[in-house]
């Protein structure tokens, strides 16, 4: 079976770099552009399985590269995830405005990065257990800064968080996360997206309440870490 191929593009070294280490992860052949332009061109000569884009570049920014692809019937078949600086809702509507399949915000988590990666490319990964974890939960949403939610998590992982509520946002709603480890009062604080919902009309698990899951995706290798060491000192029950 022949390894799959990704398209970094980026104008900033360190971020392809970052990008790079991640993926090494898997068995993937990757390549880079650093502009849009030169995207173009790799892209027509290459045909990469998937592509990651930076939005802001020198020359052609990443949605009118995205655009220019999705809009050439040989080649819109690509699916493309924008990357963008941070959570910002008019970057995301050009993101989106240019037809991309997905948006990844810097700084990159890199589990969230690579499960990313092998969804898109249909590529199955183990599904990672999560630990049953009572905790106080703050999360802020949209552009006004007193729009947040106070409740409960019922379990976490490394890559992300399960919260009890009845104020469910839609799936893929950005927002920043903010809660504190027990252990030794570490304030973990990152950015994240609704990645699934529990509603009440359709329950997805019943194990669980109403509540939405949660994936982080702007959090830092330490504070990753710090969660890790969290579940296994406070030897947290695995809840699948």
């Amino acid at each position: 079976m022949s390894k799959k191929t990704i398209l970094l593009v980026d104008d900033i070294r360190l971020f392809l770099e970052q990008e790079m280490n991640v993926l090494s992860r898997g068995d993937f052949e990757v390549l880079v552009a650093h502009s849009g332009l030169e995207a173009l061109e790799v892209v027509a000569k290459e045909k990469p399985d998937l592509i990651f884009m930076d939005l802001y570049m020198p020359g052609m920014d990443g949605d009118r590269c995205c655009h220019a692809i999705k809009s050439d019937p040989k080649l819109n078949h690509m699916p493309i995830i924008m990357v963008t600086q941070g959570v910002n809702e008019e970057d995301f509507e050009r993101c989106w405005q240019a037809g991309c399949d997905d948006i990844v915000a810097k700084p990159i988590n890199r589990h969230y990065f690579l499960a990313l990666a092998k969804r898109h490319l249909n590529i199955q990964m183990r599904k990672s257990p999560r630990y049953a974890a009572r905790l106080g939960i703050k999360c802020q949403y949209g552009s006004d800064p007193d729009r947040f939610l106070s409740h409960y998590s019922v379990n976490l992982s490394a890559g992300g968080i399960f919260i009890e509520t009845s104020d469910l946002l839609p799936i893929d709603s950005p927002l920043s996360v903010e809660f504190i480890l027990p252990e030794d009062g570490r304030i973990i604080k990152c950015l994240g997206r609704v990645s699934w919902l529990n509603h009440p009309e359709s329950l997805k698990s019943q194990n669980l309440p109403v509540g939405m899951g949660l994936q982080f995706t702007g959090l830092t290798l330490d504070d990753m870490d710090s969660i890790r060491h969290f579940i296994k000192n406070q030897n947290l029950t695995p809840v699948w």
